[in-house]
């Protein structure tokens, strides 16, 4: 991914307004893991990644800006929630398969990129099972005459079958058994391959017959499976993906605070919380993790650490962990003309889905910019009185104000409706006002 600090910042700024800072520092520390690749690899070996801790309260952008990495980036990424990690011995999930979920993003990936560089032998295979299923071939000792018409043919049947023209066609498939992998990452390895071990062997006890009634259009999506298992070395696939996955896996830790414990509390046994800590240092340190696909060395995935901490501190993270943390950004509560921009200046922003969604009923609507600076005013005002949930404050207000609308869409079929400042103000005025209220419905 060869993108400058500003590349990504500009990116990024499409989607989250505001957070500049952690934005930037993000921004770095992608560009470094650039940087490192084109060193030597003594030089590689060397470099450790700065782990980031994004502090800042719920609705701020944090999430955000992992979903927004996640479709920018072309390295295995995977976003997780610490508080769903318990202890090792506890039932629950063992923070040990975060590390494999990310190897099972990375086969993803570069899956993908094998079959688009097969992507002509693939459809090349796709063509000629289903053309052999439409024109079977000819008989030995056929006259030269006969051989003309059926190529002929043939290449008249390949354009209609690629063109889509025959979609709705039904052909009889011999469909091969495809082993199926067992991607439970919270499996033991071994206990991972103990169950594709048996799926294969059923798979070839099995005798039922294999074929299938089905249209060209399904077809062509079982056929792609079949020929992805048969022309792509799933070994060298593997063997990359791990690369890949250690030297370039991010992690987006999310809700970190939710483990950790302040020295006041009474649950400092919880497995959740403290024990979590302690199992995750390691693989936040550098360790050895064993997936079914082989080992992985986690000395150089880039850890992205964030949380609210509004019952806890970063200082109540044991002390090892906090120091495997070394950037600290603190993300900015959103006053009024942010939620303002949020709801003008960002892609794909909540306004544009609403117009979206009522046109399907055929009625258009219209915010007055007005309208807009009430509906932004209105929510930090609600944010203000109540706990304070940032930019997710504007999905109940819209929800709110629309709601009416929204229900009574199809009364007004044809229509442009305006939302003006004096709509919001009467479907919200009250309620933001009345605590009781508000915090019920806002």
């Amino acid at each position: 991914m060869n993108l400058t600090p500003k590349e990504i910042v500009s990116y990024l700024d499409q989607y989250v307004i505001s957070q500049d800072d952690a934005k930037k520092t993000i921004a770095l520390a992608l560009r470094t893991r650039y940087r490192r690749m084109q060193l030597s690899k003594e030089l590689q070996d060397e470099i450790m990644p700065k782990n980031i801790l994004m502090i800042g309260s719920t609705g701020v952008g944090k999430t955000e800006i992992s979903r927004r990495l996640a479709k920018m980036m072309k390295v295995p990424f995977i976003k997780v929630e610490a508080s769903k990690y318990t202890e090792v011995g506890f039932v629950g999930r063992d923070v040990e398969s975060m590390i494999r979920d990310l190897v099972v993003s990375a086969i993803a990936i570069v899956k993908a990129e094998k079959e688009e560089e097969n992507k002509e032998k693939i459809q090349n295979y796709i063509l000629n099972k289903i053309v052999e299923k439409l024109l079977p071939p000819l008989p030995n000792g056929a006259s030269e005459s006969k051989k003309d018409d059926y190529q002929t043919l043939l290449e008249a049947t390949e354009k209609r079958v690629e063109s889509g023209e025959m979609d709705d066609t039904t052909i009889e498939l011999e469909v091969e058994k495809i082993n199926i992998e067992f991607n439970d990452t919270n499996l033991p390895p071994e206990m991972a391959k103990v169950q594709e071990s048996f799926s294969k062997v059923f798979s070839q006890m099995s005798k039922e017959d294999n074929k299938k009634e089905l249209s060209i259009k399904d077809a062509k999506s079982v056929l792609k499976l079949e020929a992805s298992a048969r022309l792509l070395d799933s070994t060298n696939i593997n063997t990359e993906a791990l690369k890949r996955a250690e030297d370039g896996g991010i992690i987006f830790l999310d809700e970190i605070d939710k483990i950790a414990v302040s020295s006041k509390s009474q649950g400092r046994n919880d497995p959740s919380k403290e024990g979590v800590q302690r199992d995750l240092l390691p693989i936040v340190e550098g360790s050895s993790v064993t997936t079914k696909y082989g080992v992985i060395n986690t000395d150089h995935i880039l850890f992205i650490a964030a949380g609210a901490f509004h019952l806890t501190k970063p200082s109540d993270l044991i002390p090892e962990l906090q120091g495997r943390f070394p950037l600290r950004v603190e993300l900015e509560s959103l006053t009024e003309d942010t939620l303002y921009k949020i709801l003008t200046q960002t892609q794909h922003s909540l306004l544009e889905q609403y117009i979206a969604l009522l046109s399907v009923e055929n009625l258009k609507i219209i915010f007055e910019d007005d309208a807009i600076k009430s509906i932004a005013k209105l929510s930090h005002r609600a944010n203000e009185l109540n706990e304070d949930i940032g930019a997710r404050r504007l999905h109940t207000v819209l929800e709110k104000v629309l709601e009416d609308i929204s229900f009574n869409a199809d009364e007004y079929k044809g229509e442009e409706f305006i939302i003006t400042s004096e709509l919001v103000h009467d479907k919200l005025d009250i309620v933001v006002e009345d605590n009781d209220l508000s915090r019920y419905i806002l």
